[in-house]
């Protein structure tokens, strides 16, 4: 399965593809999608044109974005917010499901820990994607929310397989 993660900025927007199979994973592709200051809407129609070229070059089969948190600042969240609908718009135009993940709870599944640091997160993803050079911290936690992808679907899917074989043993 191809996964691609997506950690939203309107000044960057990280993006990293994995692929996930067997329960390895392994590391196709990781980049910024980055915006001058300026008018809003350009620069999320930037965002969406860059982000929307990703996904033809690398045909991602599901995505996975980071939720906001709400900070001090209402209007850096409200923007971070229009930068978030351009992530969540591009993999539902292209035919795809987006699962949503909690900043800790993504750096719980790379890291183990909740409240990591950047680096703590972009060392796991290196030695969780051997060969991958992260081209900056929002590339590397986009990487990190496409592992935590492919943990929580590899979790799922062995669930939905005992749950088949409990009720095909009855």
């Amino acid at each position: 399965m191809r996964i691609i993660g997506i950690d939203p900025g309107l000044r960057s927007l990280g993006w990293g593809v994995i692929e996930a199979h067997q329960g390895r994973l392994s590391h196709v592709a990781n980049g910024q999608c980055r915006t001058e200051r300026g008018d809003l809407a350009l620069r999320l129609l930037s965002l969406h044109d860059q982000l929307s070229e990703v996904f033809a070059a690398y045909a991602p089969e599901t995505a996975a974005v980071e939720q906001t948190f709400v900070n001090r600042d209402g209007v850096a969240t409200l923007k971070l917010g229009q930068a978030r609908a351009i992530a969540l718009l591009v993999p539902a135009q292209a035919g795809l499901h987006v699962a949503e993940y909690a900043p800790n709870a993504v750096k719980k599944a790379v890291v183990g820990v909740g409240h990591a640091d950047k680096r703590q997160v972009e060392h796991m993803v290196r030695l969780q994607l051997p060969g991958a050079v992260p081209t900056g911290s929002d590339a590397a936690d986009a990487l990190a929310i496409a592992i935590c992808h492919a943990f929580y679907a590899q979790a799922s899917g062995r669930l939905e397989a005992a749950l088949a074989a409990a009720g095909g043993a009855k």
